[in-house]
């Protein structure tokens, strides 16, 4: 299904055929290929396939095709249902989503879409991550420490996505959850905007309650040197009054290495010198 932007039907498709080859019944929602605009149908049509799927117990996994823009017109009229919940698959502005589920502490999973499931090969990370959460197998990941990292341990449920998205969120029933492992990634976003971004989340409180920080790709956001310091260090000096583990770099985002990672979930994080040990335990779906 396609609750935001506008999705290439070759993308579904394909995407589709992956999936089956793969094992997997695969439905395609009503409008999963409509074009209004820059988004895959009008608001009453995207959010009328968002509940026909929410209240079907046939359906045990609910993909998106994209992010795009799209979700904070219809996150408030979303009806979840008391006895049954697909799993959630998207990132981007499918963060709108994950947060909502979080409210609930329904686990969700940020990791590819239809673009990606479409054309990555069958041995990419991302990939097989994905059908691995998928296959109910717990997440284990072992990554190269920045020099930038934040030694440490930490526990907690996982939150957050995109920091664009999360930023337009706050002040609303639909913030990101305070406490816990924040992770965040972006697009596309100039440096003194991510510092304004962080700013809202430290002085919101958001950043004062974490238990870790996991800073995942900031793709095409380039370092301004009127800043006076680079992009990292403008995310680093957001908690510097903190004293929990912080990872920069981690492969997850607008990247075609975007692992999985399963939000409002159970997450523990070990920040050494030399690597991060990333785990989270299965999820039944």
């Amino acid at each position: 299904m396609s609750p935001s932007g506008a999705i290439d039907r070759q993308y579904v498709g394909d995407a589709a055929a992956v999936l089956r080859a793969a094992g997997f019944e695969v439905s395609l929602a009503p409008h999963v290929c409509e074009l209004y605009g820059r988004f895959a149908g009008t608001p009453e049509q995207r959010l009328e396939d968002i509940n026909n799927a929410l209240q079907d117990p046939a359906v045990d996994i609910l993909l998106c095709s994209r992010g795009g823009y799209g979700m904070a017109q219809i996150v408030d009229k979303i009806r979840l249902s008391q006895t049954h919940c697909p799993l959630v698959v998207g990132f981007s502005d499918i963060t709108c989503f994950h947060n909502l589920l979080g409210i609930h502490n329904i686990p969700s999973l940020h990791a590819v879409m239809t673009r990606h499931i479409a054309t990555l090969p069958a041995d990419a990370p991302a990939l097989t991550g994905f059908f691995s959460v998928l296959a109910n197998r717990p997440v284990r990941y072992v990554i190269p420490s920045c020099s930038l990292n934040r030694v440490g341990r930490a526990e907690g449920l996982l939150h957050g996505g995109n920091l664009s998205v999360l930023y337009g969120l706050q002040a609303t029933p639909y913030a990101v959850q305070k406490g816990g492992i924040l992770f965040i990634e972006d697009i596309a976003e100039r440096h003194y905007h991510i510092d304004r971004m962080m700013q809202n989340l430290r002085l919101s409180g958001v950043l004062a309650n974490l238990s870790g920080l996991v800073v995942g790709q900031f793709t095409g956001c380039d370092d301004d040197p009127l800043m006076k310091q680079t992009l990292r260090e403008t995310i680093l000096q957001s908690v510097a009054g903190y004293d929990y583990p912080v990872v920069f770099d981690f492969p997850a985002g607008h990247v075609e290495y975007n692992l999985p990672l399963v939000l409002n979930h159970p997450c523990r994080l070990i920040v050494t010198d030399d690597e991060v040990l990333f785990e989270q335990p299965e999820i039944q779906i």
